[in-house]
């Protein structure tokens, strides 16, 4: 008998922590309404910031000494041409649109 009164809890519990799954709420593409020089553009700045982070990160192994005057100068070049890069095809884009009034 405890058995029974055990599974009759168990499936209350699952029917109870389930039901928010089972509403079926309506499922919305979260880039609808997004151009797609506004996404090229977000992808080009989450780039650039890596980068910068990169070029942090090589200049702090570099004063730890991790990383030689001459493997940094050829890192740093590297990842500053990259930034650089980056930077260009921000320029190309224009200058952000606006946000939509009320966000």
């Amino acid at each position: 008998m405890a058995y029974v009164i055990f599974a009759v809890l168990l499936v209350g519990v699952v029917w109870l922590v389930s039901a928010p799954l089972r509403r079926g709420a309506p499922r919305q593409d979260p880039l609808e309404g997004v151009s797609p020089e506004s996404l090229r553009r977000s992808d080009l700045e989450a780039a650039r910031d890596a980068k910068y982070r990169e070029i942090r990160d090589a200049e702090l192994d570099h004063q730890t000494g991790k990383l030689s005057d001459a493997d940094y100068a050829a890192i740093d070049a590297t990842l500053r041409a990259e930034a650089v890069d980056l930077l260009h095809e921000l320029d190309a884009l224009g200058d952000p649109e606006p946000p939509p009034a009320g966000h």
